[in-house]
C-alpha cells in the first residue's frame, strides 16, 4: 500500500494565539532580565554619586533600549520593527540625555532628598527597590514596541502611518519646549522669573504635553498589531504620573516655593 506523506493542517487561531503569547512571554523576561541588571548598576553607582536622580536617566534610556532589543529579536514584519525601533531608540536617547545634563555634577532632585528623609533607615535596600521598580515600569510601558515586534503583517496602515507623524510633532513640540526653557534658565537675569516665552507662553507645562502625545503616538502605531489595543495602557499611565504622581504636581510644588506670588499668578 502506497505511503502518502501527512498533510499539515492550516494554522488555526488557537495556533497563532498560542505562538504569539510564547514570544510576547519571552521578549517580557528578556525585557525584565535587561532592565533589572541595568537599574542595578545605576542603583550601585547612586550610591558613589550619592544621588538617587540616576534613576530618572536609567528609566528614560531602559524604554529605549527594550524597544530596539524587542526590533531586533522580534519576529515580526522587518519594516514595522524598524520603524518601532527608531520611534522607541531615537526619543529615549534625546530624553535621556536632556535629563543627564540636570543630574550629573548637580545636587540632589528635591523629590530624592525627600525620600531619604522619609525612608530614614535601610536606605540601600529601599533605594534598590525603588529601581528595581523602575526598571519594572520600563518593561510595562515598552508593550507598544513588543506588540510591534511581532507584528507579522507586511503593510503600514493609516493607523500607523498617523502615529508616525504624531511622533515627529511631538518630539519636535518637546525638544522646543526643553531648549527654550533650558535657555531662560541659563540667563542670569531670569533668575526667581517665570519661564513665558515661546511654547511656555501658552501652558506651564508644554514639556508634559509633548511628551504624553508621544505616549499617544506610540499606541497609535501599536494599534496596527494584533492585540494592539494593550498599548493603550501606556498612555493612560503617563498621563495619570504626570497629572498625580511625579510630574505637574513635584514641578508645580517647587516652583511655588522659589517663585512664589509670581509662579501663582
Amino acid at each position: 500500500m502506497p505511503k502518502y506523506p501527512k498533510v499539515r493542517p492550516p494554522a488555526t487561531f488557537k495556533n497563532l494565539l498560542e505562538k504569539t503569547m510564547n514570544e510576547a512571554i519571552q521578549l517580557l523576561l528578556i525585557g525584565e532580565a535587561i532592565t533589572g541588571a541595568m537599574m542595578t548598576a545605576l542603583w550601585g553607582l547612586h550610591l558613589r554619586m550619592k544621588n538617587a536622580a540616576v534613576v530618572d536617566v536609567g528609566w528614560a534610556s531602559g524604554i529605549g533600549i527594550l524597544a530596539v532589543v524587542y526590533a531586533v529579536i522580534g519576529s515580526g514584519d522587518p519594516l514595522h520593527r524598524l520603524i518601532a525601533g527608531i520611534l522607541g531608540g531615537v526619543w529615549s536617547a534625546r530624553l535621556a540625555l536632556h535629563i543627564s545634563h540636570r543630574v550629573i555634577g548637580e545636587p540632589e532632585d528635591g523629590r530624592y532628598a525627600e525620600l531619604r528623609e522619609k525612608w530614614a533607615t535601610h536606605l540601600s535596600l529601599k533605594f534598590l527597590r525603588f529601581f528595581l521598580g523602575q526598571g519594572a515600569l520600563d518593561v510595562v510601558l515598552a508593550i507598544p514596541f513588543l506588540l510591534v515586534a511581532i507584528n507579522p503583517r507586511a503593510r503600514i496602515s493609516g493607523l500607523e502611518f498617523a502615529g508616525i507623524v504624531l511622533w515627529i510633532i511631538s518630539v519636535i513640540g518637546e525638544s522646543m519646549a526643553d531648549g527654550q526653557l533650558r535657555r531662560f534658565k541659563a540667563d542670569t537675569g531670569n533668575r526667581g522669573q517665570v519661564c513665558q516665552v515661546g511654547l511656555w507662553r501658552y501652558s506651564r507645562h508644554p514639556n508634559y504635553f509633548f511628551e504624553w502625545l508621544v505616549w499617544c503616538a506610540f499606541a497609535l502605531f501599536a494599534l496596527g498589531s494584533p492585540f494592539g489595543w494593550l498599548a493603550l495602557v501606556c498612555p493612560a499611565m503617563m498621563l495619570y504620573f504626570l497629572l498625580r504622581v511625579t510630574g505637574i504636581p513635584a514641578t508645580e510644588e517647587h516652583a511655588l516655593k522659589s517663585r512664589g506670588a509670581a509662579y501663582a499668578a
